[in-house]
């Protein structure tokens, strides 16, 4: 069973029968791009979309929130989602959004599931074979279950947590002009900035931008180390909308780090509140 990572010849392997492929290309709004578009025109045979926008709670007027177990539990289902089947997720993002529906699956108990290191880049440089041809699957057998090592903190425990001082380590993966408040975020309404004590890890840094993977595991504890984390302590990840720091807690995760608390609102809900800031 293949839980954080595979690589592409692993993949190209494998019986398309047996394994679920997602594809979970997303970009932010002013990208200029559009994931199921891409999709459509292109993706790894037998994948199916796993639209990140789409997939959340329609309650929250926030970008994307995970959605109620039920929601969660009939999408997997129509998209022909198997109990215990092995899926591998992969994207086409500069930022690994593909770490975003691995999180999600885990975090409503589904532990076979691994991301693509290097995503659809890898996949073509392996001389795997990419269609347009999209078909659906039967109803799927998939049940929500208790978190695979996946947690969640609100904005409620974390502002109480900051504000007395007891946050602990929060790991912000936005780009570091972002962190410091000297750039506008891609949302329109929020401050700019970044929550008090946090470190700044972006993203792009633990990622190879040749190939798109993540860097080797001695790089990625190195980055990690020098962005001041400790790693025998909890964490929390965040970033812009939930997205990317999904990608910061895969990483750890390599590192054999679980003990990570994902703030799933992110600078989207911190941002546009009163919570106390640093720039």
């Amino acid at each position: 069973m293949q839980t954080t990572l595979v690589t592409a010849e692993w993949l190209k392997a494998q019986s398309a029968e047996e394994i679920m492929i997602f594809d979970a290309t997303y970009f932010l709004p002013t990208m200029g791009r559009d994931g199921r578009s891409e999709y459509n025109k292109a993706h790894i045979p037998g994948a199916v979309f796993f639209d990140i926008d789409g997939i959340k709670d329609e309650a929250s007027d926030l970008p994307h929130m995970i959605p109620p177990a039920q929601h969660f539990q009939d999408v997997m289902q129509n998209l022909g989602l198997k109990a215990g089947q092995q899926v591998v997720v992969y994207d086409n993002s500069p930022f690994l959004s593909s770490a975003r529906a691995w999180w999600m699956l885990r975090f409503f108990g589904h532990q076979a599931v691994a991301v693509l290191d290097g995503g659809g880049r890898s996949w073509k440089a392996v001389g795997g074979t990419l269609t347009d041809k999209v078909f659906d699957l039967p109803k799927g057998t998939f049940q929500t279950g208790a978190s695979a090592k996946a947690n969640v903190i609100t904005f409620d425990e974390l502002e109480q947590a900051v504000r007395a001082g007891l946050a602990g380590q929060i790991v912000d993966a936005r780009a570091s002009d972002r962190f410091a408040g000297i750039a506008p975020e891609p949302r329109p309404g929020l401050r700019a900035g970044h929550i008090p004590g946090s470190l700044n890890l972006p993203i792009s840094n633990i990622l190879d931008n040749i190939t798109g993977k993540l860097k080797p595991a001695d790089e990625l504890s190195q980055l990690f180390t020098e962005a001041g984390l400790e790693m025998e302590q909890p964490a929390v990840t965040t970033c812009g909308s939930g997205v990317t720091a999904a990608g910061l807690t895969l990483a750890l995760a390599v590192l054999g780090k679980t003990d990570i608390r994902l703030y799933d609102g992110s600078w989207s809900e911190w941002g546009a509140s009163d919570a106390p800031i640093e720039t």
